[in-house]
């Protein structure tokens, strides 16, 4: 199996050329690493493009799994437009697979792999958590909501309703200690990513999170982008 995802990927790189080589997210460790049954698309960082990438979506087959190939130089500002592309486009589909899913190829560097990440059911917003709940009517009176702030420079804020002080600062080598003080009541949690952040760093905040093992904090398969 491992052979074939490499030979896949190598294949789509030699016939694009050179200068088409996507540079995989690095992950520590993937609960996932054999699919079957896939079909893939790729977001190149591309320096000749005005927009700075360039997404190859045309070996896509709607009733598949999706191995979505993502440079990890990309900004989210540039990712997350195109994740809501590719996955309108699915769900939009005449011919569609219920069971078939979407994940994100990464570098495992613990297996020294191929990793994988669902983003299935994840919806991807280009605004904050803040400006989008101001506007849901079904969130005003919501209790137990803490955004999560993934901020430039390693810095990351928490707004926690039931504690002072209101807004927590903290950073990566911290933030699964403070994460687990929180967790001793029903929350969710709601990521708000700023939108020049590299997708490596969304990559690596987002296994960090999802791989504790939290008793009463839950994870919103919504996410956010600020500026």
């Amino acid at each position: 199996m491992k052979n074939i995802y490499l030979l896949i990927i190598l294949l789509f790189i030699i016939s694009c050329g050179k200068d088409k080589v996507v540079q995989l997210p690095e992950i520590n460790h993937s609960d996932i690493s054999e699919i079957s049954d896939v079909s893939a698309a790729y977001l190149f960082y591309d320096k000749s493009n005005s927009e700075g990438f360039e997404l190859n979506r045309k070996n896509l087959i709607s009733t598949t799994n999706w191995l979505v190939n993502v440079d990890k130089r990309l900004t989210l500002k540039q990712v997350f437009p195109q994740l809501k592309f590719l996955q309108n486009k699915k769900q939009n589909s005449e011919h569609k697979n219920e069971n078939a899913k979407n994940y994100f190829t990464c570098n495992d560097l613990g297996r020294k792999n191929l990793g994988f990440m669902e983003f299935t059911d994840v919806i991807y917003h280009e605004e904050s958590s803040e400006t989008y709940m101001a506007k849901i009517s079904e969130f005003e009176d919501a209790k137990n909501l803490k955004p999560i702030s993934f901020n430039l420079n390693g810095d990351i804020s928490i707004i926690n309703p039931n504690s002072e002080p209101f807004i927590i600062m903290t950073n990566k080598n911290q933030l699964i200690n403070d994460l687990k003080k929180m967790d001793t009541i029903e929350s969710t949690l709601y990521f708000n990513f700023n939108e020049k952040l590299t997708f490596q760093e969304y990559i690596t905040y987002k296994s960090m999170v999802l791989k504790s093992d939290f008793k009463n904090l839950k994870i919103s398969n919504q996410e956010f982008l600020y500026n």
